[in-house]
């Protein structure tokens, strides 16, 4: 049985005509840049967030970088982020002339050490931004903490955990602005690219709207230089008729996750030589994983992936190299060893399907072609 990575066809066919209704209402309105779609959607999002604002951008990256601009951040500063992540976590520190500083990951949930955070705070740090990875929250109460005893800025990014909570918090509503990506393979993703940014904060939100239209106030007149990012009213309007979904499709992936963890158990996989995700979810709720990845950790993870791919069994590394090792960030000074714990996951991580529509045989495939690998 061939299993996709991600099958987001099948999400489509159940949603496909309140979609095409919402796209036939925008196209009759003629109204694509902001606008009432937008601006309804927006408050929807910083409902469901908990917070009093809500700011559409064009992309997850943006909203970083529009962030750590609407902060202050600039040429001398120092912003402590993890080295495991997608690029955009860093690149949007080094795109405002600033400088990325690398803490190391807890190896159990993958997300920024509080303590090695901590630890590398200098007089010109200006900013901490922990990244909720594969949708669970970093631990968010001692970094908020560390930062408010030391003045510093704190940006969550939320783009891969959207309806993620920590201590009953949602992603997004910790930090003084929270960033999410709508990018189409995300848990709320939209039908091309997408983001937004969350806050609490009626002066953060303000500058945000401000810096994300070319720094305009009134008509014409630009108080600073902004870029031009905006969420356009297409995406809006596909995204708040998956925004009602997006809890339940987050239900399946965590259902999906357990069944992986039972299956791949019941084989004699785990925990050894398979590492399965840890997952600090509580009874209560009040910490949830929205699992947007269900990350193993192996030995021999290149060729558990060539094996898979042979067998026709989706799968993705998140991500291959620790950020400082990337080329384009050699300047940084960076050497490998920066960073073990982020470096020993970059070489032994490996994701399997996780939508909420695949079905236990296509896991059940999924765990068998693992099986078989250890096997011989």
């Amino acid at each position: 049985m061939r299993v996709p990575l991600l099958d987001l066809t099948l999400q489509f066919r159940s949603i496909e005509s309140e979609i095409r209704q919402a796209i036939d209402r925008l196209l009759s309105s003629q109204q694509f840049i902001l606008g009432e779609t937008v601006e309804s959607f927006e408050k929807k999002v910083a409902e469901y967030c908990g917070v009093q604002h809500a700011v559409g951008c064009a992309s997850g990256s943006d909203a970083l970088l529009l962030a750590l601009l609407a902060l202050g951040v600039g040429p001398g500063d120092e912003v402590i982020t993890t080295p495991f992540s997608f690029y955009s976590s860093a690149s949007s520190v080094t795109r405002l002339g600033a400088r990325p500083v690398f803490a190391d990951i807890d190896p159990a949930t993958f997300n920024i050490d509080p303590d090695a955070a901590e630890a590398a705070i200098t007089p010109h740090t200006k900013a901490i931004l922990p990244v909720h990875l594969y949708g669970q929250m970093a631990e968010m109460g001692r970094i908020m903490a560390t930062a408010r005893e030391r003045g510093l800025a704190v940006v969550e990014d939320a783009a891969q955990a959207i309806g993620a909570r920590y201590d009953g918090a949602p992603a997004g509503s910790i930090g003084d602005v929270g960033c999410f990506s709508f990018f189409p393979s995300k848990n709320l993703g939209a039908y091309g690219d997408g983001g937004l940014m969350t806050t609490s904060d009626e002066r953060l939100a303000q500058r945000l709207r401000t810096l994300r239209r070319h720094g305009e106030g009134e008509k014409y007149v630009h108080n600073e230089i902004g870029i031009n990012s905006r969420l356009d009213a297409l995406q809006a309007a596909v995204l708040t008729v998956k925004l009602s979904y997006v809890d339940g499709w987050s239900d399946g992936r965590r259902a999906n996750a357990e069944r992986y963890d039972r299956l791949l158990a019941e084989r004699g996989l785990a925990p050894e030589p398979v590492r399965t995700p840890h997952n600090i979810e509580s009874a209560n709720g009040r910490h949830r994983h929205t699992f947007h990845q269900y990350t193993l950790r192996v030995p021999d993870r290149d060729g558990l992936a060539a094996h898979l791919r042979s067998a026709g069994i989706g799968h993705a590394v998140y991500y291959p190299l620790a950020l400082y090792m990337q080329p384009c960030f050699r300047d940084l000074g960076y050497k490998e060893g920066l960073c073990p714990q982020a470096e020993k996951a970059a070489a032994e991580v490996i994701s399997l399907p996780i939508f909420p529509e695949l079905t236990e045989a296509q896991q059940e495939a999924v765990v068998e072609a693992i099986a078989q690998y250890y096997k011989t």
